[in-house]
């Protein structure tokens, strides 16, 4: 996709996903390359247009990944976010460049309270710096995205004076953020209006928006933006991102689709692969998709009030405005048992769109076989909560190799757990604690020796019934770092050791990751 071909399609809008940069610099999240290649995977069968991989100086990881994203993600253009400056833009080149559609995405701030506090520079400063960071930008590749960071709180003649030089200089998309989330939708319409007035040649690129929620208002903005001329809107899965998260993808991807008749457009999105991208995303993060949640909540489509239900009965359109197929909740028809065989798995599997072959097969089938034997039926969505919990994972990292408890309403808890250790062997350890799990977390750090902070302990079903899978989130902290890990398990004793045990091994891939990028020259610059 270019600027040119955007422009010419008025009434599509396209969808960039930013949840392995922005989602994924929310805190406690902290997702493995593997992971991530997965999520872009399902983003890539969800239809976007673009995938933001990652902020490519920022660590050798965030590279990996991007690279690999890269490498073997096809159909989107994949993106690589830098700073306005020459090594960002060159790492973040050499990240994408294998993409059969790559992009780079540089940013510079234009408002004052960034140029003066954060940058500590001037206006001219800020007019070079765009400037060469587009002109290096464009000499490397020929899709190259500009964004004037804070640019709802920047004076709008100055930001549309640097977005025409950015333009100028070759730039096919300019995004303009709501980075804090401080605008309403009718001074981000006012600010299109203007910045078309005071920068004509806009009109000949696309024009993107990237709205954050810090007052709830992120899809609202984005559907202004959208309906004042922008053709691109960058988002994230579940809304994930710094702070209080970004646009939704599900939210404005569903706005788009059910009110066409407002405003004639259209995205390229497969909306029943919306809530399937949505627990996959909410899984590897460890964040929760509340139950009210808009499009992919499991509420969105419950009705409790007798009126409410009677009326769904009669006629669905009276309390409605959406088909819960159309955002892909009927896929947990797919039905297997203790005794379906491993071609059955690989079939339930594709059907779901995991493609698991060889040992990965036999890793999953081996899962299945021993949940299967627990369950009377393992459902899609079991089996997506399954998969994806024992296919992500890296060989660098702390496993729970076993685990033994004790406890009882007149005694202390008891636990011991011996821990697989990422350069070989393993490590055990008994401790008591206020409760089993409490004494399986003590002894699983004392094993590894790794101290943190318990930051959030969550249990979710994957399904109902009394044999449901439990699924179980670990958040810890140390040294101002935070991790999360996932477990999953018909005990929900052995998810939890699983998620801390997990949770350890992402905090201290964390805390690395921190020494390396206080060690490199990335600074603290977020992005749009």
């Amino acid at each position: 996709m270019n600027g040119e071909a955007a422009v010419n399609d008025a009434n599509r809008v396209h969808i960039f996903d930013t949840t392995l940069r922005d989602g994924e610099q929310s805190p406690g999240i902290s997702l493995n390359t593997s992971e991530k290649v997965d999520i872009a995977n399902q983003l890539a069968r969800l239809g976007v247009d673009v995938i933001e991989a990652g902020f490519p100086i920022t660590s050798p990881g965030d590279f990996e990944a991007v690279q690999r994203i890269a490498r073997e993600v096809e159909g989107p253009v994949i993106c690589g976010l830098a700073r306005a400056q020459k090594g960002d833009i060159d790492v973040a080149w050499e990240a994408v460049r294998d993409s059969e559609r790559p992009r780079i995405h540089t940013f510079i701030s234009t408002s004052d309270i960034h140029i003066e506090y954060q940058m500590k520079n001037t206006r001219e400063d800020v007019i070079q710096g765009a400037r060469a960071a587009v002109s290096q930008a464009r000499s490397l590749c020929e899709d190259v995205e500009f964004s004037p960071m804070d640019a709802t709180r920047a004076d709008v003649e100055f930001t549309a004076e640097v977005c025409a030089i950015a333009v100028e200089e070759g730039a096919t998309v300019v995004n303009i953020p709501d980075t804090v989330g401080y605008t309403t939708p009718e001074e981000y319409t006012r600010y299109f209006e203007d910045l078309y007035r005071f920068a004509p040649s806009l009109k000949e690129v696309e024009l993107s928006v990237h709205c954050h929620d810090d007052l709830g208002l992120a899809v609202a903005n984005s559907y202004a933006g959208v309906l004042a001329g922008a053709r691109q809107v960058e988002c994230a899965v579940n809304g994930i991102g710094e702070r209080a998260g970004n646009c939704s993808l599900e939210e404005i991807a569903m706005l788009i689709k059910v009110r066409g008749d407002v405003h004639g457009l259209q995205t390229g999105i497969n909306t029943r692969e919306l809530a399937r991208t949505s627990r996959l995303v909410s899984r590897l993060t460890g964040y929760a998709v509340p139950p009210n949640k808009a499009v992919v909540g499991r509420n969105a489509f419950a009705h409790e009030s007798g009126i409410h239900q009677d009326g769904v009965l009669k006629e669905r359109s009276t309390f409605e405005i959406m088909d819960a197929t159309e955002v892909g909740f009927d896929s947990n028809q797919i039905v297997l048992g203790k005794h379906s065989g491993r071609h059955a798995l690989q079939d339930a599997l594709e059907q779901l769109g995991f493609v698991v072959q060889g040992d990965a097969l036999n890793r999953a089938f081996a899962r299945f076989k021993e949940v299967a034997d627990r369950k009377k039926q393992v459902t899609a969505l079991d089996l997506e909560a399954l998969v994806s919990d024992e296919m992500h994972r890296e060989g660098d990292a702390y496993e729970l190799a076993s685990f033994e408890v004790s406890a009882g309403s007149n005694r202390e808890s008891r636990a011991s757990v011996t821990v697989s250790l990422p350069e070989g062997g393993s490590a055990s350890a008994t401790a008591g604690g206020d409760g089993p799990v409490d004494a399986i977390f003590q002894a699983a750090r004392d094993a590894t020796g790794v101290e943190s902070e318990l930051r959030e302990y969550r249990v979710a079903a994957v399904t109902g019934g009394e044999d449901a899978l439990g699924q179980v989130t670990v958040v810890l902290r140390r040294d101002g770092a935070t991790a999360s890990g996932q477990g999953v398990s018909t005990d929900i004793l052995e998810a939890s050791a699983q998620a801390y045990v997990r949770a350890l091994s992402n905090l201290v891939a964390e805390l690395r990751a921190r020494e390396e990028s206080e060690r490199s020259p990335s600074g603290e610059a977020k992005g749009p």
